[in-house]
């Protein structure tokens, strides 16, 4: 039988970890990069290039290595919890070398056009039209599939304002943005409050004469340090504390959360408390704001209400702010120039995609797009487990349902997340972590089974439901499992400490807050199995 050809579109995580997971299943990937590099949007670079992801210089991880990591390749035990975006390059690079996937990548080649091909009601074929960067050639391809994994920080999205045109200093988006130095001494306004927001609001602040945080609604503002010093997701993304969270009202969830935020600072106080609940919008992460606005280095103010020439007009102020650069910190556009509208149109900032991954209307299930999901946690994984999926419905190993099933599950999904979620272009592809995780997880029968491990490996167990929420746990069944898997569950505190501490004694406050949590746990279970 011959063996199917998958095309991957992009070398960055997601793209090399679908190269892996189409070589476990005897599949033959060919993977385009537009670059010269693997590494995607985690390779920094200085070029300032339209239709390439791109970090500033200064640019770390939002979640932690442990629940960023692939499901089979544990992070350096010495590297940081909250990897630098050099080290996350590296740790990619380690991961394409361990498993030798750059052969498979196609380098300077852009992919312009994405189609079906003649033979497609029979074949389910894909015709893929490709640019070489180098000389400008134009080559095309059939597949037997196509995966596509650019992500969705790809194309800035640029709002427009009141008199922008009569404005002489500069105007720029965080993608643009690379290093601080060149704001030196400048007046400077940052537009969004999201994570690249406040990232570029600390890092300029550093160096400007001054930087003004301007915002619509607010935001609520988590910490990537959580109790007793461990990175907060690795504390908050726990299988018990995920199950008490979905049985507890949302209302009751929201207000204990935002009391704790609160705690670390009032956002009232700060001008930063929106009108929705914490839960209610992707959540923005920074440690450093809370000094900078104490330094006043940051200073918060509401939207733009009009510019001038040598500066804006905040809403609700009179008088001109001055500054010398805007930098619009407002997101992206989700995009995909060279899918033929056929197979997948964007609308309103959303594709329309089973699982956020294939489109429903397609007679075959040839086209892919993964890493098109936003949740709390880590992306890496998200993606892999999106590509094992793919892989194993391209190689007619899962069935996709019928249509009518596909649009329902589309449809359900749209409407809860239009019931918690503030209605923002930001929010259409929003998931909660660890039950997008399980859902994918399931599909391809990878989610554990707790209660068979209960009786069999109570000390995994243990780790499964009380510990962090780690990746490694879709290789312990399933296809392609990981004989590493148990241990580097079993072992992921030592490599948390090992940067901060190698003779490390867990804190007091640290096991009575594990200690307590675990109880509060059982209690409530027990009181709800009482009420019910």
């Amino acid at each position: 039988m011959t063996r199917k050809r998958i095309a991957v579109i992009g070398a960055g995580p997601c793209g090399l970890t679908t190269v892996k997971c189409l070589l476990e299943e005897n599949l033959i990937p060919t993977c385009f990069e537009q670059t010269e590099h693997i590494g995607g949007l985690w390779r920094y670079h200085e070029d300032d290039i339209d239709g390439l992801a791109s970090v500033m210089k200064t640019t770390i991880i939002n979640s932690s290595k442990e629940i960023t990591a692939m499901s089979d390749f544990p992070p350096s035990a010495d590297a940081s919890n909250y990897m630098h975006n050099k080290q996350v390059y590296e740790y990619l690079k380690s991961y394409s070398k361990a498993f030798d996937l750059e052969k498979y990548v196609v380098f300077n080649k852009e992919v312009i056009e994405v189609d079906v091909a003649e033979s497609y009601d029979v074949t389910g074929r894909l015709n893929v039209v490709t640019k070489d960067t180098k000389t400008n050639r134009i080559s095309q391809e059939e597949f037997d599939g196509v995966m596509v994994c650019i992500g969705h920080h790809v194309y800035p999205n640029m709002p427009t304002f009141s008199g922008m045109d009569k404005f002489r200093g500069t105007i720029m988006h965080t993608h643009s943005l690379k290093k601080v130095d060149e704001l030196a001494e400048k007046r400077v306004v940052v537009v969004g409050v999201g994570n690249s927001g406040m990232d570029a609001a600390v890092d300029i602040s550093t160096v400007a004469k001054q930087v003004y945080l301007s915002t619509r609604r607010g935001a609520w503002v988590l910490p990537r340090v959580g109790p007793g010093g461990m990175p907060f997701d690795l504390v908050m993304l726990r299988r018990w504390l995920n199950v008490l969270l979905k049985s507890l009202p949302y209302f009751l969830v929201c207000w204990f959360t935002e009391k704790m935020l609160n705690y670390n600072f009032d956002h009232y106080l700060y001008n930063l408390k929106p009108q929705h609940r914490v839960w209610s919008q992707h959540p923005t992460i920074s440690d450093t704001l809370p000094i900078r606005l104490l330094s006043g280095t940051v200073v918060v103010k509401k939207n733009i209400e009009t510019f001038t020439e040598n500066g804006v007009i905040f809403e609700d102020e009179m008088n001109v702010t001055e500054c010398d650069t805007i930098v619009f910190a407002t997101g992206y556009k989700i995009n995909f120039p060279f899918l033929s509208n056929k197979i997948a149109a964007v609308k309103g900032n959303e594709v329309h995609l089973y699982k956020y991954v294939f489109p429903p209307h397609m007679k075959h299930p040839s086209l892919a797009i993964l890493g098109l999901v936003q949740i709390v946690g880590g992306g890496f994984p998200v993606g892999e487990i999106q590509g094992r999926w793919a892989t194993l419905v391209m190689n007619r190993k899962l069935a996709l349902p019928s249509r009518e099933k596909m649009e329902a599950d589309i449809q359900q999904r749209k409407d809860i997340n239009s019931k918690r979620y503030v209605k923002s272009e930001r929010h259409t592809i929003q998931a909660d972590y660890i039950e997008y995780m399980d859902e994918i997880a399931s599909l391809i029968h990878a989610k554990p089974n707790l209660l068979k491990i209960f009786f069999l490996d109570f000390p995994l167990f243990a780790n499964l439901l009380f510990g962090p929420s780690l990746p490694y746990q879709y290789r312990l069944q399933g296809p392609h499992p990981w004989d590493g898997a148990r241990t580097a569950i079993l072992e992921w505190k030592t490599r948390v400490v090992k940067p901060l501490k190698q003779d490390y004694e867990e804190h007091s406050f640290v096991k009575f807050y594990i200690i307590a949590s675990i109880c509060v746990f059982i209690a409530l279970v027990f009181m709800l199995k009482v009420l019910l």
